[in-house]
């Protein structure tokens, strides 16, 4: 275990914050809630960006921006949407020395200020579908801060989709909910339940809400995704209406989308370990990094020639690679400095290694000696991108196996308070519950309703709390 790092076991919330501050992913701000992210953080958020970029280009929608600043008077136009943030909104009512007549609101998310600009731009059903994404900030007031998962300001994307129709939309919405349940996959190594969220914990404005729920090292839940069908709410108030091929007024069907650097935290908590991080190689800022070991100037010129030429032609093949030579440094700091921020490959090149033709090896992702081989140096350059491959494997297996072990059923209410306090995890329970019986839930055990799994089983049973017959369940956990 890292000397600075706490046992996870033992304390979980400390042992988050002892890994962001130790692998120097984040620091607090001076302004409450807020935090700085450091180039090695940021770096992780890049890659997640590149990613979803990509594949946001690839389902055909284009890059925008939008202001900051929201006229208040747009907020309040959409009933449900403005009694959902107004806890959080930042409000700025003076500037340029003088009180503004009309106060303006600190983005919270984009849904007024995209409408109001969607109202100047389609007019006919030939500009429809209108698909948009933005990359910014946000700012909701947090008044329980953690770092990555709650905070004041925060990065995300945010897609803004109109449509001529409910059923356009709503495809277009189940379609960026797999896009973000892919990434989760195959990109975070981090296996995901896609689910529909209920009435009271959907998006304020939303006729129909999406997710997919993660399970952290605690078996805590964490919502890593939405996706929201707005239906026509938005496009009422704020008149967003197509000439459609009958030549009637229709108003836009329309969707809207997100994920934030939470995602950052999700990675931090699906996969770190005692020792500080563990990165999926999809996601690793630094894939391969290579430490020389010798100890006098003659074997450290060959070792560096070595060194050098395998650094090269990794690069050339894409990894990103790093060769940590600095000077003043035991092997074994080196080892753990990059050990705690999670790089996936460790490569250990000394005199010794050159002789006998091959490299000391180490995955980040296995314990102790299995982690723990050696490789030819006539095949490494052509060996890594294999080993990367399956370390990004044995990380999302493993999750899985976590999360499948840490997924439990219960009867009813009394079964479930006992148990959520000891097992921590999903449970996956039946559910015929109203409001009122997941306000109680949330009061009684501090859980809440994550999802209503996209994938149900077949049959019938009774609801855990209210012990009516129903063929729906649903995944229950405490939740970041």
């Amino acid at each position: 275990m890292a000397k600075n790092i706490t046992n996870p076991e033992k304390d979980y919330a400390r042992w988050y914050q002892d890994v962001i501050r130790e692998a120097e992913l984040a620091d607090s701000a001076p302004v409450r809630g807020c935090m700085v992210i450091r180039p090695y953080g940021y770096s992780i958020w890049e890659n997640i960006k590149a990613s979803l970029n990509a594949s946001f280009k690839k389902t055909g929608h284009k890059n925008a921006y939008f202001p900051l600043f929201i006229p208040e008077s747009f907020i309040k136009r959409e009933a449900e949407h403005v009694e959902g943030f107004a806890p959080e909104l930042a409000i700025v009512t003076h500037a340029g020395g003088k009180k503004l007549e009309e106060s303006l609101v600190v983005r919270p998310t984009s849904e007024t200020i995209i409408n109001h600009m969607f109202s100047k731009w389609i007019n006919s059903y030939r500009d429809l579908p209108m698909l948009l994404n933005q990359w910014a900030n946000v700012v909701r007031w947090e008044m329980r801060p953690r770092a990555f998962l709650r905070t004041t300001e925060f990065l995300w994307q945010e897609g803004h989709t109109a449509h001529a129709d409910e059923k356009e939309a709503r495809e277009e919405t189940l379609r960026m909910l797999n896009v973000y349940a892919d990434f989760a996959r195959n990109v975070a190594a981090i296996p995901v339940i896609p689910g529909r969220k209920t009435e009271r914990e959907k998006f304020a404005g939303a006729v129909d809400s999406y997710t997919i729920e993660a399970m952290m090292g605690n078996g805590w839940a964490l919502q890593s995704g939405t996706s929201h069908y707005l239906g026509t709410n938005f496009a009422r108030v704020f008149e967003t209406m197509y000439l459609d091929s009958s030549n009637e007024q229709q108003f836009v069907h329309q969707t809207s989308w997100g994920v934030s650097t939470r995602l950052v935290g999700a990675v931090i908590m699906a996969h770190g370990d005692e020792n500080g991080l563990r990165l999926p190689p999809e996601l690793a800022p630094v894939q391969v990094v290579i430490v020389p070991i010798a100890r006098d100037e003659t074997a450290r010129a060959d070792v560096m020639t070595v060194v050098e030429r395998i650094r090269d032609d990794l690069d050339k093949k894409g990894i990103r690679v790093e060769v940590d030579d600095r000077e003043g440094m035991s092997p074994g700091f080196k080892f753990n400095h990059w050990e705690v921020r999670g790089v996936p490959l460790r490569l250990e090149i000394g005199p010794r290694d050159l002789e006998e033709g091959h490299v000391m090896a180490s995955q980040r992702n296995r314990p102790g000696r299995d982690s723990k081989f050696t490789i030819s140096l006539d095949s490494i350059v052509d060996s890594i991108p294999g080993i990367l491959e399956r370390i990004q494997s044995e990380m999302f297996e493993e999750a899985i196996q976590k999360r499948d072990s840490r997924t439990y059923t219960a009867e009813n209410l009394d079964d479930f308070r006992e148990a959520i306090v000891s097992k921590p995890g999903f449970y996956n329970v039946w559910w015929d519950g109203d409001t009122e019986d997941e306000a109680r839930l949330q009061k009684e055990t501090k859980a809440t309703v994550r999802c209503i799994p996209l994938e149900q089983r077949e049959g019938t049973g009774k609801c855990f709390m209210t012990g009516r017959e129903t063929n729906t369940r649903v995944i229950i956990a405490r939740a970041y």
